[in-house]
Formats: C-alpha cells, structure tokens, sequence
C-alpha cells in the first residue's frame, strides 16, 4: 500500500504534519437527502451560507484550529466550491469528504437500482477512486476521506457495498476512513469488516463512538488498532445522544487505561442547514443549546483538565492523533 503522506485539501495536498489542531468530523452545509426537491421554500443562499462558514472558521481559529475535516457526503448537500470559498476567505485547511450516509438517512433508490442492473459495488469504488485522485465533478477539488455509515445495531447490504469499495480504494490509496454509527452501535463490526476486506487500521476513525456509554464496546473497537471519535460533543438528549457528562466520563475512563493515542475529538455540527430553515421547538433548542463549532474549547476541554487530564494529553487528542491517522 502506498501511504498518503499528504492530505487533500480544498486548497489542495498538505502534509499530515501540517495539519495542526484538528476537527475530525463537522459540517459547514447539511442537508437530509430529498432537500433538493423543497426548493421552492428552501432555496440555496450561497452568500449566507458562506458568511455563516467564514464566521464559524475564524471562531475556530481563535483557539487555534488549523483544519477541519467537513464529513458531509455526497447526497446530503457536499459543496466542494463553498469549502474552498471559506478555505480561501480564512485560511483554514478543510478537508473534504467522498461517501454516502447510512441507508435509513440516505438516497437508498439510485445504487439500489443500479444493483439490479450491473455491479453497483464497482461502481462506488470507481466513483470513491476518482474523486479522491481526479476531482469531484468539475471542480478539480480532489476528497480527502471516505465517509462511510451504518444503520443502528444493523451494517445493511447496501452499506456494506459502500464499505468493501471503500476499503479497496484504501489499499490502493492509503486514503483515510472516517465513518459515522448510529448511536455508536455497530463499531467493532464497522472495523471488522473493513480489515477483514483489506484496509488499515491505522487508518480507519469509527466515528459517533461517543454515542455508546458502555465501556467495553469501546475497548472491543480500539483493540482492532482503529481510532475511535468521541466527535459529537454538545449534541445532547436527541437521536439517542447521551449526556456530555456522560461522554466525558468515558473518555477520562478510556485515557486512564491507556487508550488516549486512538481518540480524536469532534462536535458533528451543522453549521447550515439545506433545505427550509429550521423551526426548533424551544425544548430542543434548550437541549442544542451547547452544540455549537467551540464547544470543547470552551466547555469540554475545562472539565477534561479539572479530571487530571494534562495539557500534553490534550494536544495527543487534537494534533497529534489527527496527523498518525493521516499517515504521518
């Protein structure tokens, strides 16, 4: 295999010693697939949405981020150009993702279709290969991951196709996989499935783990070598999410014994969303009301160091764990 000592920006290939303080899993535009039909009450803002990245890459910037990994997929609104935009306007090095959700959030009908004419599983892995090398569309903006998902406590067939493609193309890249689990059901069974088809797993980050309060579920995913993100931080009491009392105990746990070099951290934002605007009722925004692009530099990280967690353990976490699963 030939290790991808760079990473693919949308400003183009950076070394993974050069990325820096790192978000492994957020998103600058997000849309559930099916947006693109409400237009006519949800149409686009380009300029907004630009404004609100640019807003949210300089608050970041503060506490001294330097790359973002933007986990949107391809069917749920990925906007290669307005990455770059921001990219461009902040200087932020955004990573941009190649994938497909999880088959019950997904756009299920197109490749299910195609399975019942020809090989969809090619099909996938040509599409992965060559917006990773060439470009996605006609933008010249080359992926920097996969993103892969599975359904809660089930892999689908049609995720696994997503998943074996994937990790052919990992075999021939050194590309890294990010995935998401539901509720952080499914980990070990993500990363069983993707070694056991040929790739890395030391390049592999099971994503949404922090969703999963059970210990050992845990340790059964890190014993496989992959990383695991506790990346949905502030995301609190909705789809299935627990406390973030409750993720920080586990992640002080996991460091204590030993597993700190495996974990990166994330909050899973939407900093805009496609479609119509929003209407959240006040109970949920009361409950949202801490998920927000700082949230562990604010929040998270406090109470991480009041536990003992030490200065140099925190840069492990968000600089030099994101530069090894990388390829550095």
């Amino acid at each position: 295999m030939t290790v991808m000592a760079t990473v693919n920006t949308v400003l183009g290939p950076v070394g993974a010693d050069k990325l820096g303080k790192t978000l492994v899993h957020e998103h600058f535009v997000f849309g559930y697939a099916g947006f693109e039909g409400d237009t006519t009450l949800g149409e686009f803002d380009p300029e907004a949405a630009l404004q609100t990245g640019i807003d949210v890459a300089e608050k970041l910037k503060v506490h001294g981020v330097k790359t973002v990994v933007d986990a949107t997929t391809n069917e749920c609104g990925r906007n290669p150009d307005l990455l770059r935009k921001i990219a461009e306007k902040t200087g932020l090095q955004i990573v941009c993702s190649t994938g497909y959700y999880y088959e019950g959030e997904s756009a299920p009908a197109y490749f299910k279709f195609r399975a019942g004419l020809g090989d969809a599983e090619t099909e996938v892995y040509q599409m992965f290969e060559k917006e990773l090398t060439e470009g996605i569309g006609k933008t010249g903006i080359k992926a920097g991951v996969i993103k892969l998902a599975s359904s809660k406590d089930v892999i689908t067939d049609y995720e696994k196709m997503f998943f074996r493609a994937a990790a052919k193309v990992q075999k021939e890249t050194g590309v890294t996989i990010i995935t998401h689990t539901q509720e952080g059901t499914m980990g070990a069974e993500q990363a069983e499935l993707l070694i056991s088809a040929g790739a890395d797993p030391s390049r592999i980050l099971i994503g949404h783990m922090c969703g999963n309060t059970q210990l050992a579920d845990h340790v059964r995913v890190l014993k496989t070598g992959v990383f695991v993100g506790f990346d949905r931080f502030g995301l609190e009491g909705v789809v299935g999410a627990p406390l973030d009392a409750v993720r920080e105990a586990v992640l002080i746990g996991l460091m204590g014994t030993g597993y700190g070099k495996q974990i990166l951290l994330s909050q899973d934002t939407v900093n805009f969303w496609l479609g119509r605007p929003l209407v959240l009722p006040p109970v949920v925004q009361q409950m949202l009301a801490q998920w927000h692009p700082t949230h562990i530099f604010e929040e998270v990280i406090p109470v991480l160091k009041k536990a003992g967690i030490t200065d140099e353990q925190i840069d492990m976490l968000l600089i030099e764990n994101p530069r090894r699963l990388f390829g550095d």
